[in-house]
């Protein structure tokens, strides 16, 4: 959910003066009662009679007047019940995961959520951090993008703010952090591929500043485990994570005079293309990606990945967020949620004899 904010104790109301929107003061004026008890009634502080908070509670919502969290937040002692999260673009469906539990769980401990999404830009990035902060939410979960982080600090600096960065750790400001092991899984991938005979194994790298880097650092630590040369026409960076690019990518590598028997992904994204690649040329060539799909366990060849938990990677951090919020004063605290393998077919294929 996205929650909208008004001015100083106020939002849009069914009645209340034109133009305007329903404040303290004219539920105080509408219930014939003082601020002082409007509030009470409000924040739940209780010594109210019970017939004076009715005739209250009935001007409330006969104005449509909401308590503004932000206006809460400034008094000496309290927060917002408001927590910022920001992240990529919902159209992947990591993301949009990410985002359904993150929202769960801080509904269920009363908070609402402002959701952004900056789709891996940095300057809307800051500019979102910004108006979160001005808003006086209590804290941020984060997915970052490669950006600076100081700038966090100097917004900050005059209040602590509980951050929590997912999927990636910062650069430039403290914070919690819950990130995927990443390099065993590619490490984890790539093992997979070469114990089925695999020797001429690509990989596919979507640009990033952690993930697939990490899961390209695992890809060459299986290769050296294995005792296997690293080809480097085989390790192709992609400008961009997109399907389409993954799909062109695969077609030059299956092009070459010595193809790959292997493949490995470093997204969901790029496996989409790889397969589309595959099948148009009618080659056996065995996939392995990162990151689930919706269907990847219902192609003709079911794709073989290796399986990460964003539901739970978000509730973790969530709930870490919340306990910073209710006062934890442990240590910066880095989280690594493992991974895993899931065999389905197209990482079984074996090599073409001879």
């Amino acid at each position: 959910m996205a929650e909208a904010f008004a001015g100083d104790d106020a939002y849009p109301g069914p009645e209340g003066r034109a133009g305007a929107v329903p404040t303290m003061r004219d539920v105080a004026e509408r219930a014939g009662v003082g601020l002082a008890t409007v509030s009470r009634v409000v924040n739940e502080l209780g010594s109210v009679r019970p017939a004076t908070a009715e005739r209250v509670r009935t001007a409330i919502v006969e104005l449509g007047f909401q308590r503004n969290e932000v206006a809460r937040a400034l008094r000496p002692g309290q927060h917002s019940r408001t927590i910022g999260l920001l992240l990529g673009d919902l159209t992947n469906p990591f993301y949009a995961t990410l985002a359904k539990a993150a929202v769960a769980v801080a509904n269920a401990a009363r908070f609402a959520v402002v959701l952004s999404t900056v789709d891996e830009d940095p300057e809307v990035e800051q500019q979102a951090i910004r108006e979160l902060v001005g808003r006086r939410v209590a804290g941020l979960v984060i997915v970052p993008d490669q950006g600076d982080y100081r700038f966090l600090l100097e917004e900050t600096g005059r209040r602590p703010l509980p951050v929590v960065f997912v999927d990636r750790p910062s650069a430039g400001a403290p914070g919690d952090s819950v990130v995927l092991d990443n390099e065993a899984g590619g490490r984890m991938a790539t093992a997979h591929l070469l114990g089925h005979g695999h020797r001429r194994v690509a990989v596919l790298v979507a640009p990033s500043y952690y993930t697939t880097g990490r899961r390209l650092r695992g890809y060459r630590r299986a290769m050296r485990d294995a005792d296997v040369p690293v080809d480097e026409r085989l390790v192709v960076t992609l400008r961009q994570g997109t399907p389409e690019d993954a799909e062109a990518a695969t077609r030059s590598l299956l092009a070459l005079a010595e193809p790959p028997t292997a493949v490995f992904c470093t997204t969901g994204f790029l496996a989409e293309g790889a397969i589309r690649a595959v099948g148009a040329a009618s080659r056996s060539v065995a996939l392995v990606g990162f990151d689930d799909f919706p269907l990847a366990d219902l192609l003709p060849v079911p794709l073989t990945v290796v399986a990460t938990d964003p539901e739970r990677m978000a509730e973790t951090a969530t709930e870490l967020l919340l306990a910073r919020i209710d006062g934890s004063a442990a240590t910066s605290t880095r989280l690594v949620l493992p991974v895993r393998l899931v065999e389905r077919g197209s990482g079984e294929i074996r090599p073409p004899a001879g």
